[in-house]
């Protein structure tokens, strides 16, 4: 089985882990440390969330400001438009701000915001026919 592992640079792992934490996601201690948070998005998908200065161990050149430029959107399933709608919720209670305005086009329905670092989450869900 393969697994993937999106890598996103921030500023604070404890804010970090608190906004994550207040969507309902789960971390792996076995891949977390003081500088470094894998969050667990399903059993072969995780979100390495790694402090700034972890994250250059990894890249050549500079770090993109997500709260100025756009490097990746991450987008996440939902079974239904009311999860994509809560999760949202939760995350402008949690101190994201919005991103753009809810989508509906055919089959999809989609929402979006950036979290405390300015990365782009959508939540999108797609009936099935």
């Amino acid at each position: 089985m393969r697994m993937i592992f999106v890598n996103l640079p921030v500023k604070d792992i404890a804010v970090s882990r608190e906004f994550f934490t207040r969507l309902g996601f789960a971390f792996n201690p076995d891949f977390s440390d003081e500088h470094t948070l894998c969050m667990v998005v399903e059993e072969n998908i995780c979100v390495m969330l790694l402090q700034e200065n972890r994250f250059r161990d990894f890249i050549n050149g500079d770090i993109s400001d997500a709260a100025k430029t756009k490097e990746v959107l991450t987008c996440l399933s939902c079974d239904s438009r009311e999860e994509a709608d809560d999760i949202l919720a939760k995350a402008l209670a949690a101190g994201a701000s919005p991103w753009k305005p809810p989508m509906e086009e055919g089959p999809m329905y989609g929402v979006s915001f950036q979290d405390p670092d300015g990365h782009v989450w959508e939540l999108m869900h797609m009936t099935r026919t």
